[in-house]
């Protein structure tokens, strides 16, 4: 069910931060081939440029020559275009300037998902469901997501007249926002699941994680909290000294976290736990899955190996090499691998990757053995070199971190998703709620919501019929089969309009085979820490 529980490109993402690996590093440049072999490139160029039949760009086919270099290379040593290279870094930075919305395209429309908490479209009192029809006087309708993103976005202190349409009225509503620095928050949430045990969502380790992790763990401690589980499932990865840092929080002494090692010296490095905090004894479970990577691996790994805790899901990602970022005069960027990640055991993080192709495509088939109603311990992968844990427990290297116990998603059916690729849920949410969400937010508070209310068979009708309106093809059987996991996901549409992502999360998780079976093992990750 999480895979679920943020709808997005998982591997894309992977490519933009996961590949990031560790601080940025700008001062180093090898050029190890010949004066003669640089000529030779130069050459080569310029004939091209001036020779070719058809005009060239020289910058293009420089950038063009880089990939070609790096394609014979790891799948994480890559070339970043300015336009990426800006977006990942304001992924891991944390913040940018802007309103501050959360906003999809509906129709043509610009519709309002969520106003940033304490961002500047809030506090003028935008809400969810607004639809934006125009900015700055000229009609929004049309606009693209990244033409909405460049009209909404610019340098703080500067101000962007919208025109607003709220559900339920029938006059626009001229707003003057003020653009401030938005940040960026990589703890998605974090809340108590009942009186005793804790929830963490960590979606990447950016350069505010470690603030954002002890402040969720203080908080949650004040709450009650008696045990964790830490959701690092479809988390791509980030900066590898937050990894060390957040894993510092739960391992004492001054164990090895993680083991670089590389061809030249000075990149070998060891990090190891290094402060003390309250939450090294708590109980804690990890939930990763195939969309977990990098710094995640870090992360679980080192749990692992401690007999820290224990690691429940899928087989993760398997991305155990290190990068380093280099900014580029024109403001492109290469990232080249310098090292790869050993967890404290000694085991290598990283996959296979000879074939590029199957080095993404393979990920599907994992854990494909596995059903859904089928659970491990102690999983077993005679493929895998195997490693011993500090207490002697079996964990295995060279592709990603197994986990303690897998628990492996069921498959939708194609009909469901159908209706997740064509923005069903939503669209058709965000409808209802325009007629029937004041009625809906006078009555429930979030736990009377998350206990008393349902989604009506009625209601569920409606919906199938709003889908067959945008061309999807009802299929009885797949429905039937499918029909609780919709209901949850309308029912978390709606929790997530009115509670924001606590209610989201909360509706979700209660149905979620993976966090219910982590649940169940926080008493026995309890134990282990005694041991």
């Amino acid at each position: 069910m999480k895979q679920y529980i943020k709808q997005i490109p998982v591997y894309a993402i992977i490519l933009l931060i996961g590949l990031y690996g560790g601080v940025k590093l700008n001062d180093f440049i090898f050029i190890s081939g010949s004066s003669q072999d640089v000529k030779k490139f130069s050459d080569v160029l310029r004939y091209t440029e001036n020779l070719y039949i058809d005009s060239l760009k020289g910058s293009v086919l420089v950038e063009e020559a880089i990939k070609g270099m790096f394609n014979s290379l790891d799948p994480h040593t890559v070339y970043i275009p300015i336009s990426e290279q800006e977006v990942s870094e304001e992924q891991l930075r944390g913040n940018f300037e802007g309103i501050g919305i959360e906003f999809q395209i509906i129709k043509d429309t610009i519709v309002v998902v969520s106003a940033i908490t304490g961002g500047p479209s809030e506090s003028v009192g935008i809400q969810s469901g607004d639809r934006i029809i125009k900015i700055d006087g000229a009609s929004a309708v049309g606009l693209s997501n990244n033409d909405v993103i460049k009209k909404l976005r610019g340098k703080k202190g500067t101000n962007v007249d919208v025109s607003i349409l709220s559900p339920g009225n029938s006059k626009l509503v001229d707003y003057k926002i003020r653009r401030d620095r938005i940040n960026l928050y990589s703890v998605d949430v974090a809340l108590m699941y009942n009186e005793t045990i804790g929830y963490i969502n960590l979606t990447r380790f950016s350069e505010t994680s470690t603030e954002e992790i002890e402040q969720a763990l203080s908080t949650l401690s004040e709450s009650g909290m008696k045990g964790l589980i830490l959701d690092l499932r479809n988390n791509p990865g980030g900066y590898e000294d937050q990894a060390v840092n957040i894993s510092d929080f739960f391992i004492d002494g001054d164990k090895i976290i993680v083991t670089n090692k590389g061809r030249i010296d000075r990149f070998n490095e060891e990090f190891r736990a290094s402060k003390s905090f309250p939450y090294e004894k708590l109980p804690l479970v990890i939930l990763v899955n195939r969309g977990s990577a990098s710094a995640s691996e870090i992360v679980a790994g080192a749990v692992q190996d401690w007999d820290r805790g224990l690691i429940v899901g899928e087989t993760t990602f398997g991305k155990g090499l290190v990068q380093r970022s280099i900014l580029l005069d024109d403001n492109s960027a290469v990232r080249i691998t310098i090292a790869r990640y050993l967890t404290p055991s000694g085991r290598a993080i990283q996959r296979e990757y000879s074939d590029k192709e199957k080095y993404y495509s393979e990920l599907i088939d994992i854990d494909s053995v596995v059903n859904e109603s089928q659970v491990y311990s102690g999983a077993q992968d005679t493929l895998k070199t195997m490693f011993r844990t500090n207490n002697g427990r079996k964990v295995f290297g060279g592709g990603g971190i197994t986990p303690d116990y897998k628990v492996v998603t069921g498959e939708e059916t194609p009909y469901s998703m159908e209706l997740r690729r064509n923005n069903a849920y939503y669209q058709f949410i965000r409808k209802y709620l325009d007629s029937n969400g004041k009625d809906i937010k006078g009555k429930y508070d979030l736990k009377s919501f998350l206990e008393n209310y349902f989604i009506s068979e009625s209601v569920m009708n409606q919906f199938v019929k709003f889908a067959e309106s945008l061309n999807i093809k009802f299929n009885l059987e797949q429905y039937k089969r499918d029909n609780h996991l919709i209901g949850i996901r309308l029912k978390a549409f709606i929790a997530r309009d009115l509670f924001k992502d606590e209610g989201w999360y909360s509706v979700l998780l209660r149905d979620d085979s993976q966090f219910v079976k982590a649940l169940q093992l926080i008493d026995e990750a309890g134990k282990m820490i005694s041991n």
